[in-house]
C-alpha cells in the first residue's frame, strides 16, 4: 500500500489554513462536494505541490439492500480520475431504504447507518463491493462507521465481519479509530479486541476525529478536539501495524489553525509511541498486523495454508457451492436475501425518520436518540445548503424544521429537502409575517424549476402554489 503520511480533511472553510500548514502530506475531500470540471483552486494548488488528494464518498450506501447505483459509481470514478487519486474510499453503511424491493417509497437517512452483522448482510455487501470495484478505476477502501444503536440477532463481531469482507473481496480498509471509541461507549465493544481481529494487512489509512458524550451516548461530531481515548486507540493500532496514512477529520466548529496543528502533532506522537511499542515487542508467529486475528483458529488456519480462505470463509463457500477468496468469485446474493435485508432496513429507517414503530428487538431509547440526531442533522445541513431559510425564519427556523421532519422523511437529498420544507411552510400559510412569506415564496419559486423564473409569477408557479 502506498505510504501517505499525515493528512487532514480538506474543507472550504479551512482551505487557506491547510495550504499553509507544515507537514501536510495528503488531504481527503468529500467526493459529493466536488465538481470534476471545476475543482477548487486550493485543491489544484495542493496537487501541483505534489500533495495527494483522495475522494471520500458518503452516498453510495454499499451496505444497503439494492445494488450500487451506476450513476453514483460513475460520479465517484470521475472524481478519482480528476484528482489523480491512488484510491477512493466509502463506508460500510446503508443510507437509504425502501423502493422496489419493498414496494414502498424510498427513504433517505442523510446519514451513515449500521448494517446488521449477519450472513445475509455480508453476502449483499460483498456483492455490492465487487460491483463497485469493477466500476472504479482505482482500488476501493471501506470505512467502519460509528453507531448509536445495534441490530438484534447479530452473528459476528465487527472484527469478524470486516475480516471476512476483506477475505471475500480483497477490498482495503479505512479504519476510523474514533468510530471504534464511539462503538465502545455506545455498544460496549472493546476496541483492542476489534483491532486484534481486523485484517490489518489490508489497511489503507486511518481516520482520527473528535466528539462528545451526552447522557451516556457518544456523538461522533467531527466538531470537537480529538480526546485522549481516541489517541490511545490510535497508539494501539500503530503498535500492531505501521499505518500507511493517518488523517484528522474536522467538519465544523473549526478552531484556529494553530489548534489544528497541535492536534496533528498529537496524532503524530501517538503513532510514534505505538511504533516504539511495536519495536520493543518480541517477535512471535502470528503477530498482530499480519493476519489480524491473533491467536484465533481462523488465523492459525490461514497461516497453515497461505492464500486460502479462513475456516469461516471456507465453510461459507461450501454452503453456497462457490468460492469466496480474494482471487475467486463472490457468490451472488439471491434475490430473497436482498429482499429480506431490504425489508429489515426499511423498517428501521422508517422508524427513525417517519415515526413508525421501532422494530422488535431494538433498544427503543437508543433508537429515539438516533431519530433525534438525524432530525437535528437534517436541520443543520439544510441551514447550510439553503442559508436563506434560517435568515427568513429567524429563531423559529429550527422548531419549524423539526416539526416538518417528524412526519416528512427526506427522499431526494438535502437541497430537495430544503425545497420541500419551504413548500410545506407555504402550503400551511407560514411564516405568519406577510413580508417574510412573500420572500420565502420568491425564494422557492426561483429554485423549484429547472431555471430561475422570469419576473412575475409564471402559470406553472401559480399551479404549484395552489396544489396541496
Amino acid at each position: 500500500m502506498r505510504r501517505l503520511g499525515t493528512g487532514i480533511g480538506w474543507r472550504p472553510e479551512i482551505a487557506d489554513a491547510v495550504e499553509r500548514m507544515p507537514g501536510i502530506d495528503w488531504v481527503e475531500v468529500v467526493a459529493e462536494n466536488l465538481c470534476p470540471g471545476h475543482l477548487p483552486d486550493s485543491l489544484l494548488r495542493l496537487r501541483e505541490r505534489g500533495v495527494t488528494v483522495i475522494p471520500h464518498g458518503v452516498s453510495l450506501g454499499l451496505g444497503g439492500a439494492d445494488r450500487p447505483d451506476e450513476g453514483r459509481l460513475a460520479a465517484l470514478a470521475e472524481r478519482a480520475e480528476a484528482l489523480g487519486a491512488p484510491l477512493v474510499t466509502e463506508h460500510i453503511a446503508f443510507v437509504r431504504a425502501g423502493g422496489a424491493l419493498t414496494a414502498s417509497a424510498c427513504l433517505e437517512a442523510g446519514h451513515l447507518l449500521p448494517v446488521p452483522r449477519t450472513r445475509d448482510a455480508l453476502d449483499v455487501l460483498c456483492e455490492n463491493v465487487r460491483i463497485a470495484q469493477e466500476a472504479l478505476p482505482v482500488p476501493l477502501a471501506l470505512e467502519n462507521i460509528a453507531a448509536l444503536f445495534s441490530w438484534p440477532g447479530e452473528e459476528m463481531t465487527e472484527g469478524q465481519f470486516l475480516a471476512e469482507l476483506v477475505e471475500r473481496t480483497g477490498v482495503r480498509l479505512l479504519i476510523d479509530v474514533a468510530n471504534l471509541h464511539t462503538n465502545h461507549v455506545n455498544r460496549g465493544e472493546d476496541p483492542a479486541e476489534a483491532l486484534a481481529r481486523l485484517p490489518l494487512e489490508a489497511l489503507a489509512y486511518v481516520h482520527v476525529a473528535g466528539g462528545y458524550e451526552r447522557d451516556g451516548v457518544w456523538h461522533d461530531s467531527h466538531a470537537h478536539p480529538v480526546p485522549d481515548p481516541v489517541l490511545g486507540i490510535l497508539c494501539d493500532l500503530a503498535s500492531r501495524v505501521a499505518p500507511p496514512g493517518v488523517l484528522l477529520e474536522r467538519d465544523e466548529n473549526f478552531p484556529a489553525p494553530g489548534e489544528l496543528e497541535q492536534e496533528l502533532g498529537a496524532i503524530r506522537e501517538a503513532v510514534a509511541a505505538g511504533r516504539a511499542a511495536h519495536a520493543q515487542r518480541p517477535a512471535k508467529a502470528g503477530a498482530a498486523g499480519t493476519k489480524g486475528a491473533v491467536g484465533t483458529k481462523e488465523a492459525a488456519a490461514t497461516e497453515e495454508a497461505p492464500g486460502t480462505e479462513s475456516v469461516a470463509g471456507t465453510q461459507r463457500a461450501a454452503e453456497t457451492e462457490g468460492t469466496a477468496g480474494t482471487n475467486g468469485v463472490v457468490v451472488p446474493a439471491l434475490p430473497e436475501v436482498r429482499q429480506r435485508l431490504a425489508v429489515a432496513q426499511a423498517a428501521v429507517l422508517s422508524s427513525l425518520v417517519a415515526g413508525t414503530p421501532v422494530p422488535e428487538g431494538f433498544d427503543r431509547v437508543r433508537m429515539g436518540v438516533q431519530a433525534r440526531a438525524l432530525a437535528a442533522k437534517r436541520a443543520g445541513v439544510v441551514a447550510r445548503v439553503a442559508p436563506e431559510l434560517p435568515e427568513l425564519l429567524g429563531e423559529g427556523y429550527r422548531e419549524a424544521f423539526l416539526e416538518y421532519a417528524r412526519t416528512r422523511p427526506m427522499s431526494g437529498g438535502y437541497r430537495q429537502d430544503a425545497l420541500d420544507f419551504a413548500g410545506q411552510l407555504l402550503k400551511t400559510g407560514r411564516p405568519k409575517d406577510a413580508r417574510a412569506r412573500r420572500q420565502l415564496r420568491d425564494w422557492w419559486l426561483d429554485r423549484a424549476g429547472p431555471a430561475p423564473r422570469p419576473h412575475g409569477l409564471t402559470a406553472r408557479a401559480k399551479v404549484l402554489l395552489r396544489r396541496g
